[in-house]
């Protein structure tokens, strides 16, 4: 009888967790990505593939997509909190929780995704910003490419254009740099953005070209600059708890699954969606226009600049005295991690 009741709380168990007497695990991976896309399909679902393979079937992923185990600024903590084993999110919807690894998400840092999963993985795996992640087990971590600025009606040559336009920002960061542009930044998940822009509750984002395809944004706008001011950083991560539940080989199995190596291939998808996302763009007839060294741009160098060092600045102030330092770094990385 005891062991009937022993096996009962382990299959009902409320971490997601169900094992059965073939020593058979199922993880749930939530994340805010459409089912049918490539990052699901390509990222995500090969994951999920490869560790049942490899565990020859004693792990299962059980995939949540579009938000339905978790909304994307929750994300995070479920996984913390074991009401999802695995979570994919972007840092960025939980503001100032992962300060350090928002640097990554500066202009000029990285050029391209692959560059940018290289430099984050890195920063991780190096300690720089493992201190961020101590409640869950990270798993890999990447970045989307260079997300630029995208509008309906209004053309956007130069800051000033962006003058009392409501546009959906990426992150805390990325928003104080509209702010001081004239642009009223927003703030929402990607998968909400439709139908915002739809209602007209917003004229236009800030948005990498891979996302524009996979949330069919490109269906409504008409207007494209491309100046890369910011790149979203996304962890994949893990429950702790869910983690400790396996046997050794099964934590082997994920441990092998983790890494750089899945960074890199999930900075690959991304890339290769920019380029068919700004394809799309084009093949509509949209306009776009191209800012190729903001950095250095008399119009954009400013603002870009100007929100970086308050940005390092404001994390000073909160004690990250090693701030500058590990933005000096992830600079440091593009040569490594040229793509």
């Amino acid at each position: 009888m005891k062991h009937a009741i022993s096996r009962l709380l382990l299959v009902t168990s409320t971490l997601g967790l169900c094992a059965s007497a073939g020593a058979e695990t199922t993880l749930r991976m939530a994340h805010l990505w459409p089912a049918g896309s490539a990052v699901n399909q390509d990222i995500y679902q090969a994951w999920a593939n490869q560790v049942e393979q490899e565990s020859n079937g004693q792990i299962k992923v059980e995939i949540y997509p579009s938000q339905t185990l978790a909304k994307a600024d929750q994300a995070y903590d479920a996984a913390a909190n074991g009401i999802a084993d695995i979570s994919v999110t972007l840092q960025g919807y939980t503001a100032g929780r992962f300060p350090l690894t928002e640097i990554v998400q500066l202009p000029g840092v990285a050029n391209s995704a692959s560059q940018g999963a290289c430099i984050l993985q890195t920063l991780y795996d190096e300690g720089d910003i493992v201190g961020e992640y101590s409640d869950t087990h990270v798993l890999f971590m990447f970045t989307t490419g260079p997300a630029y600025l995208h509008t309906r009606d209004t053309e956007i040559r130069t800051p000033a254009d962006l003058q009392g336009l409501r546009i959906r920002r990426p992150s805390e960061v990325a928003g104080e740099m509209l702010a001081s542009m004239g642009a009223q930044p927003l703030g929402m998940p990607a998968p909400d953005i439709y139908t915002a822009l739809q209602r007209g509750v917003m004229d236009g984002l800030s948005f990498p070209w891979e996302a524009m395809k996979v949330f069919r944004i490109n269906e409504l706008t008409n207007y494209h600059l491309q100046v890369p001011y910011y790149a979203g950083a996304i962890v994949a991560t893990m429950s702790q708890t869910a983690y400790d539940r396996l046997s050794p080989e099964m934590q082997a199995v994920i441990d092998d699954n983790s890494g750089m190596a899945w960074a890199l291939k999930a900075g690959q998808v991304f890339g290769e969606l920019d380029k068919a996302g700004r394809e799309e763009a084009e093949a509509q007839g949209d306009t776009i226009h191209v800012v190729e060294d903001p950095l250095n741009d008399p119009a954009w160098a400013a603002p870009l600049k100007q929100g970086t060092e308050n940005y390092l600045k404001r994390l000073e102030e909160r004690g990250l005295d090693n701030a500058k330092e590990v933005y000096e770094k992830a600079l440091a990385l593009r040569e490594r991690c040229e793509a």
